[in-house]
Protein backbone atom coordinates (compact mmCIF):
# COMPACT_ATOMS: atom_id res chain seq x y z
CA UNK A 1 0.00 0.00 0.00
CA UNK A 2 1.37 3.38 -1.00
CA UNK A 3 1.22 6.18 1.62
CA UNK A 4 0.49 9.37 0.64
CA UNK A 5 2.24 12.55 1.41
CA UNK A 6 0.36 14.42 3.99
CA UNK A 7 1.31 18.13 2.37
CA UNK A 8 -1.02 18.84 -0.18
CA UNK A 9 -0.12 21.63 -3.25
CA UNK A 10 -2.90 23.31 -1.10
CA UNK A 11 -0.90 23.12 2.09
CA UNK A 12 2.05 24.26 0.65
CA UNK A 13 1.67 27.61 -0.80
CA UNK A 14 0.65 29.37 2.52
CA UNK A 15 4.27 28.28 4.22
CA UNK A 16 6.05 29.31 0.90
CA UNK A 17 3.62 32.74 1.22
CA UNK A 18 5.22 32.83 4.62
CA UNK A 19 8.58 32.08 3.74
CA UNK A 20 8.75 34.66 1.69
CA UNK A 21 6.90 37.44 3.93
CA UNK A 22 9.56 36.20 6.73
CA UNK A 23 12.53 36.84 4.03
CA UNK A 24 11.16 40.60 3.64
CA UNK A 25 11.10 41.15 6.97
CA UNK A 26 14.91 40.03 6.95
CA UNK A 27 15.67 42.68 4.48
CA UNK A 28 14.06 45.25 6.30
CA UNK A 29 15.37 44.46 9.59
CA UNK A 30 19.11 44.11 7.93
CA UNK A 31 18.38 47.54 5.93
CA UNK A 32 18.15 49.11 9.28
CA UNK A 33 21.30 47.55 11.10
CA UNK A 34 22.92 49.11 7.55
CA UNK A 35 22.96 52.12 9.47
CA UNK A 36 23.58 56.07 7.83
CA UNK A 37 23.83 56.84 4.08
CA UNK A 38 25.94 59.17 2.63
CA UNK A 39 22.68 61.73 2.28
CA UNK A 40 22.15 61.16 6.10
CA UNK A 41 25.72 62.00 6.68
CA UNK A 42 25.98 65.20 4.52
CA UNK A 43 22.93 66.60 6.09
CA UNK A 44 24.16 66.57 9.47
CA UNK A 45 27.85 68.03 8.22
CA UNK A 46 25.69 70.89 6.82
CA UNK A 47 24.06 71.85 9.45
CA UNK A 48 27.18 71.15 12.22
CA UNK A 49 29.08 74.03 9.21
CA UNK A 50 25.99 76.45 9.44
CA UNK A 51 25.93 76.51 13.82
CA UNK A 52 29.91 76.71 13.16
CA UNK A 53 29.33 79.71 11.03
CA UNK A 54 26.95 81.72 13.34
CA UNK A 55 29.34 80.85 16.51
CA UNK A 56 31.66 82.81 14.28
CA UNK A 57 30.08 85.38 13.06
CA UNK A 58 29.33 86.50 16.74
CA UNK A 59 32.59 85.46 17.92
CA UNK A 60 35.11 87.01 15.98
CA UNK A 61 34.22 90.81 16.72
CA UNK A 62 33.82 89.71 20.57
CA UNK A 63 37.76 88.52 19.17
CA UNK A 64 38.68 91.86 18.17
CA UNK A 65 37.23 93.74 21.02
CA UNK A 66 39.58 91.57 23.58
CA UNK A 67 42.40 92.15 21.77
CA UNK A 68 41.94 95.94 22.01
CA UNK A 69 41.00 95.78 26.27
CA UNK A 70 44.15 93.29 26.66
CA UNK A 71 46.55 96.07 24.65
CA UNK A 72 44.93 98.84 26.31
CA UNK A 73 45.84 97.15 29.83
CA UNK A 74 49.30 95.95 28.76
CA UNK A 75 50.26 99.74 27.67
CA UNK A 76 48.54 101.01 30.85
CA UNK A 77 50.83 98.17 33.45
CA UNK A 78 53.69 99.98 31.37
CA UNK A 79 53.24 103.50 31.17
CA UNK A 80 52.33 102.87 35.29
CA UNK A 81 55.72 101.18 35.38
CA UNK A 82 57.53 104.46 33.33
CA UNK A 83 55.87 107.06 35.17
CA UNK A 84 57.54 104.43 38.74
CA UNK A 85 60.70 104.42 36.93
CA UNK A 86 61.06 108.17 35.95
CA UNK A 87 60.59 109.40 40.02
CA UNK A 88 64.23 107.97 40.56
CA UNK A 89 65.90 108.31 37.16
CA UNK A 90 66.04 111.11 33.96
CA UNK A 91 65.27 110.38 30.84
CA UNK A 92 62.90 108.00 29.05
CA UNK A 93 63.11 104.37 29.62
CA UNK A 94 62.77 101.05 27.31
CA UNK A 95 60.69 98.07 28.32
CA UNK A 96 64.28 96.61 28.67
CA UNK A 97 65.24 98.87 31.21
CA UNK A 98 62.04 98.52 32.97
CA UNK A 99 62.42 94.96 33.22
CA UNK A 100 66.27 95.74 34.18
CA UNK A 101 65.30 97.65 37.17
CA UNK A 102 62.26 95.83 38.19
CA UNK A 103 59.76 97.86 37.41
CA UNK A 104 58.16 94.87 35.44
CA UNK A 105 58.13 91.66 35.73
CA UNK A 106 60.37 89.44 33.93
CA UNK A 107 57.07 87.10 33.21
CA UNK A 108 55.19 90.09 32.41
CA UNK A 109 54.12 90.09 28.35
CA UNK A 110 55.79 93.15 26.92
CA UNK A 111 54.17 92.35 23.59
CA UNK A 112 50.87 93.35 22.30
CA UNK A 113 48.09 91.02 21.71
CA UNK A 114 48.84 91.06 17.72
CA UNK A 115 52.97 90.13 18.78
CA UNK A 116 54.28 93.84 18.38
CA UNK A 117 56.18 96.01 20.80
CA UNK A 118 54.76 98.40 22.62
CA UNK A 119 56.33 101.84 21.99
CA UNK A 120 57.11 104.61 25.35
CA UNK A 121 57.27 108.16 24.02
CA UNK A 122 58.06 110.52 26.54
CA UNK A 123 57.08 114.09 26.65
CA UNK A 124 57.97 117.16 29.31
CA UNK A 125 55.15 115.93 31.58
CA UNK A 126 53.25 112.90 30.03
CA UNK A 127 54.69 109.31 29.28
CA UNK A 128 52.49 107.74 26.48
CA UNK A 129 52.80 104.16 25.92
CA UNK A 130 51.25 102.89 22.40
CA UNK A 131 50.91 99.74 20.19
CA UNK A 132 50.60 99.76 16.22
CA UNK A 133 47.40 97.40 16.02
CA UNK A 134 46.60 94.34 14.59
CA UNK A 135 47.79 96.19 11.25
CA UNK A 136 51.06 96.70 12.66
CA UNK A 137 51.39 100.05 11.02
CA UNK A 138 52.03 102.91 13.09
CA UNK A 139 49.26 105.87 12.94
CA UNK A 140 46.74 103.90 11.43
CA UNK A 141 43.20 104.07 12.96
CA UNK A 142 43.62 100.78 14.69
CA UNK A 143 46.39 102.00 16.82
CA UNK A 144 45.91 101.53 20.58
CA UNK A 145 47.65 104.20 23.33
CA UNK A 146 47.55 105.26 27.10
CA UNK A 147 46.29 107.95 27.46
CA UNK A 148 43.88 108.21 24.36
CA UNK A 149 43.86 112.46 25.34
CA UNK A 150 47.95 112.70 24.14
CA UNK A 151 47.69 110.47 21.37
CA UNK A 152 45.13 112.47 19.84
CA UNK A 153 47.08 115.40 20.34
CA UNK A 154 50.11 114.39 18.75
CA UNK A 155 47.94 113.25 15.68
CA UNK A 156 46.50 116.75 15.43
CA UNK A 157 49.89 118.56 15.67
Amino acid sequence: MKQDNPRTAAESAPATERLRTFQRALRRLRTAERGTTLVEVLIVVAIIAMVAGGVAFFAFPKFKESQIKAATTGARVIRGAAQNWQMTNDGCPTISQLIQDKQLDKAQDTNDPWGGDYTIVCTDDDIVVSSDGADKKKGSADDVSVPKAASADEEGG
